[in-house]
């Protein structure tokens, strides 16, 4: 495993966007904004004959159109927003994305073309057809490299599942290493895909080490939708995030959902209970002094009001879904955007 991730690592030549980000010449900011967002199922609603997309079309199940899609991206947008406290983040996170042509509709479609956004993205493996992605200012991050990892089953446990994503870019002269993941979902029990999920856990692992081997002042954040808590083993076992502040040594990693553990707030809700499936997790020289740092009165669940609706079941509030099984609902999505803030 150490051997294929170097090679991703390393061998980017064909993927590199240096030439493009060194030239750039990006403003000097005060403090940058990472939002980090599930976009659940943001298709297009054209049919891709090479994946399981025939839902997300106007004779599938959901019915799917040009004007359903309208409506979801300027939702996708407003959230977007919202988490980020108004602002257009500097680097946007994103999941549950059909392909290219999806993301280049949110950012040229929404008010999202005046952050004037650059697009990281290849096509996954996953049978239905979602992709992880990464959106970056152009007038703020230098991109330096990036490469997608592939999360692949072993002898014992086959399946394919989306790519890690890894994005290089220098903030304020200082590279920072950007990781985005969507792990093994739960559908098919949790007992029985919870090997998948430590599959995944352990590659992002052997990265963090790769990355760490060659450099251990790396400054990174993981983001994504890891379809676990973050008490489970395959957070605190396997990818060794801890819930406690550690300062002893650059190359700890710190799982910043501990901020809200005891928030009675979740990112996803299910049977009137909330859960933290989408997470940041740093290294630790990111609440260190020097250089720029992770605001953690900044580190948030965005709750706004247009993201949620009431439970009618359960009481409370839930996330405000796009659809409830095939009926189309009019909400974004059945997940909460996450953001934290770099500072000095």
């Amino acid at each position: 495993m150490n051997a294929k991730i170097s090679h991703f690592l390393y061998s980017f030549l064909s993927l590199s966007i240096l030439s493009i980000g060194l030239s750039a010449q990006t403003k000097q900011n005060v403090d940058f904004r990472v939002v980090f967002y599930n976009t659940e199922n943001l298709f297009d609603p054209f049919d891709d004959p090479a994946t399981n997309d025939g839902e997300y079309t106007p004779t599938g199940k959901s019915h799917w159109t040009m004007s359903k899609l309208n409506r979801k991206v300027m939702m996708v947008y407003r959230a977007i927003i919202s988490a980020a406290n108004g602002r257009f983040p500097d680097i946007i996170g994103l999941i549950e994305i059909e392909n290219l042509w999806v993301l280049e509709y949110l950012i040229k479609k929404t008010p999202l073309k005046e952050g004037n956004y650059g697009i990281i993205h290849k096509e996954s493996p996953d049978p239905r057809g979602i992709d992880v992605a990464l959106l970056y200012r152009k007038e703020t991050v230098v991109p330096l490299d990036y490469a997608f990892i592939p999360v692949r089953g072993n002898s014992k446990a086959h399946f394919s599942s989306r790519d890690i994503l890894l994005f290089k870019a220098s903030l304020n002269q200082e590279t920072f290493c950007f990781i985005v993941n969507h792990w093994p979902s739960r559908s098919g029990g949790y007992m029985e895909t919870l090997g998948k999920r430590n599959i995944a856990a352990n590659i992002a692992r052997r990265l963090v080490d790769s990355l760490q081997t060659k450099n251990p002042q790396s400054k990174m954040l993981l983001m994504g939708d890891f379809n676990a808590t973050p008490d489970e083993d395959c957070f605190t076992k396997i990818l060794k995030a801890s819930l406690k502040p550690d300062y002893s040594s650059p190359t700890q990693l710190l799982n910043l959902s501990y901020l809200w553990l005891n928030n009675g707030i979740g990112t996803i809700r299910t049977r009137g209970r909330w859960e933290i499936f989408d997470q940041f997790v740093c290294s630790a020289n990111l609440i260190q002094k020097g250089g720029l740092q992770v605001s953690l009165p900044e580190t948030i669940i965005c709750t706004e009001d247009i993201l949620l609706e009431e439970d009618k079941r359960y009481l409370g509030k839930k996330p405000f879904r796009t659809n409830l099984g095939p009926v189309y609902h009019g909400g974004v999505s059945d997940h909460l955007p996450i953001s934290t803030v770099l500072k000095k």
